[in-house]
C-alpha cells in the first residue's frame, strides 16, 4: 500500500506533495507535461509564472522547515531579503502604511527562482523521479471503479498506489469523476476580471535603496494596482486592474496606465528606463473553491491539491503558500499508515483553505462590481478594514498586526481584539480631531 505514489503537476503544490510522499512511499513518480530540469524561465503550464509572485510569510516558514537551508541558499544566490513591515512600501489609496519590523521574512524571489530552487531540492531526493514532457492521459481504475490504480501518460501506464493532482487550475479531476459515475465536486466562484501585464526594466539606480518593493495595492477607490520588486539586477513591474480593466502592452498606453497609479514614485521609476523583455499580459477571470469535501462518494487512491481544489485572486499571494499548507495536511494523513482517507483529507483541507479564502473574497466583494452575496458581517468587516488600514498609516503596531494576518500567521480575528479595535478607534479620533 506505500510502494508508489505518482503526483500530476511539478509545480509548487506537486513538489511540496512529493516532499511529503517520499518520506512515506519507496518510490514518488512525478509527471509534468512541461520540460522541468534546467528550467528557470516562466512554463507553459504556468502561465501565471512571469508575473509579480509573494510566497507569505508563513508559507516561507513552512517550506524551511521542509527543505532546511533553503531561505539561506536562496540568500546566497543574491536574492534580496527583508522584514515584511520594513522592507516592503505598503500603500492604500496613495497613502502608506506605518513601516514596523514584524519579523516576518520576506524573499524577492520571482516564482521560477522559487520553484527552481525546490525542484532542486526535490530531485535530490533519491526516491523521486521526474518524468517529464508527458501528457497525462487518464486515470486507471478497477472494474467497480471504487478504487485508482494509477494513471495512463503519453507512452505507457503507470500502476500507482496513490494519484495526488497536482495539476492546477486545469484539474481533469472533476471530469474524470463524471466519467467513473461520481458526482462533480459543488463549486463556489467569484468573478472578478483580473489582469496582470508585467515587464522588467533595468534603471540608471537604485530607487528602492534597502527596500524590496513598492506595493500599490488595489482598492475599490483605486482598482488599479501594481507591483514594483527589486530583483537581482533588475526590476520586476507587474499592474493589476479589476472587472475587465488591463494595462496596455504598447509603451505609450503602458506608461499611461502606470502614471494613472495613486503612487507616483512608480512612474518616476520607470518611464525613462530600459525595457528589458516584451510585456505580458495574464488574464484570471475568477477565483474558484471545488468542495470535495461535500463529496459523499470518492474514489480510494485518489486524492486533489493546490489550485484544482482552490484558485486564490492572486494579487492576495496565498496560493503558494496554501499548497504549502496542504502538504503539511498529507503528511498527517500519511502517519495512520495504509492510504488517506478522501473524505477525511478533503475535510482538513478545507479547514485550510477557509481562513484565507474568506479574506480574499471579503476583500474583492469591497468592489461594487464584483457579484456576490454581501451579508451584514462582510460589509462590517470591510468597513472595520478601511479604517484599520487607515489607522496603521500612523500606528506601526498596527501595520504589523495587518501584515501578521496578511502573512496567514495570525488568525483574521486578531485584528477584531478589543485591544486592536480600541487603537483603531482612537486613532480615526486623532485624525480627525
Amino acid at each position: 500500500m506505500r510502494n508508489r505514489a505518482v503526483v500530476l503537476g511539478g509545480g509548487m503544490a506537486g513538489l511540496v506533495a512529493a516532499k511529503v510522499l517520499s518520506e512515506q512511499f519507496e518510490q514518488v513518480l512525478l509527471v509534468d507535461r512541461d520540460q522541468l530540469a534546467g528550467v528557470d524561465e516562466p512554463r507553459r503550464g504556468v502561465p501565471q509564472g512571469a508575473h509579480a509572485h509573494g510566497l507569505l510569510a508563513k508559507g516561507q516558514e513552512v517550506l524551511e522547515g521542509m527543505f532546511p537551508g533553503l531561505t539561506g541558499e536562496l540568500a546566497d544566490a543574491g536574492i534580496p531579503m527583508g522584514d515584511m513591515g520594513v522592507n516592503l512600501r505598503w500603500y492604500f489609496n496613495g497613502r502608506r502604511l506605518q513601516p514596523y519590523e514584524t519579523g516576518l521574512k520576506v524573499i524577492s524571489a520571482t516564482r521560477p527562482e522559487l520553484e527552481s530552487a525546490v525542484r532542486a531540492r526535490v530531485r535530490a531526493l533519491p526516491n523521486v523521479t521526474f518524468l517529464e514532457n508527458r501528457a497525462i492521459l487518464a486515470l486507471t481504475v478497477t472494474a467497480d471503479r471504487s478504487r485508482v490504480t494509477g494513471v495512463t501518460i503519453e507512452g505507457e501506464e503507470i500502476a500507482a498506489d496513490l494519484v495526488v493532482d497536482a495539476t492546477g487550475r486545469g484539474s481533469r479531476t472533476p471530469a474524470w469523476l463524471a466519467e467513473l459515475g461520481y458526482p462533480r465536486p459543488e463549486e463556489d466562484r467569484v468573478k472578478i476580471g483580473l489582469s496582470y501585464t508585467t515587464c522588467h526594466f533595468r534603471l540608471r539606480e537604485n530607487v528602492l535603496g534597502e527596500d524590496m518593493a513598492i506595493l500599490c495595492v488595489a482598492t475599490p477607490e483605486n482598482p488599479r494596482g501594481a507591483f514594483f520588486s527589486r530583483l537581482n539586477d533588475r526590476y520586476l513591474l507587474s499592474l493589476t486592474g479589476m472587472l475587465g480593466d488591463q494595462a496596455p502592452t504598447d509603451q505609450e498606453g503602458h506608461l499611461a496606465f502606470v502614471k494613472s497609479l495613486v503612487v507616483p514614485d512608480i512612474y518616476d521609476a520607470v518611464h525613462d528606463a530600459t525595457l528589458l523583455d516584451e510585456r505580458v499580459a495574464f488574464r484570471y477571470p475568477a477565483s474558484v473553491w471545488k468542495h470535495y469535501e461535500r463529496l459523499a462518494r470518492f474514489p480510494q487512491g485518489l486524492l486533489v491539491v493546490g489550485d484544482g481544489v482552490c484558485s486564490f485572486n492572486p494579487v492576495y499571494g496565498q496560493g503558494m503558500t496554501v499548497a504549502a499548507l496542504e502538504g503539511l495536511t498529507l503528511r498527517e494523513h500519511l502517519k495512520g499508515g495504509g492510504l488517506p482517507d478522501a473524505k477525511a483529507f478533503f475535510t482538513d483541507v478545507a479547514k485550510v483553505i477557509e481562513a484565507p479564502w474568506g479574506v480574499s473574497v471579503g476583500g474583492d466583494l469591497s468592489y461594487p462590481g464584483v457579484e456576490g452575496e454581501r451579508n451584514e458581517q462582510v460589509r462590517m468587516a470591510n468597513a472595520y478594514m478601511d479604517r484599520l488600514r487607515a489607522a496603521a498609516e500612523h500606528d506601526g503596531t498596527i501595520t504589523a498586526a495587518f501584515l501578521r494576518v496578511a502573512g496567514l500567521i495570525d488568525p483574521v480575528e486578531s485584528l477584531m481584539s478589543p485591544e486592536m479595535a480600541e487603537r483603531v478607534s482612537r486613532a480615526a479620533e486623532t485624525q480627525n480631531a
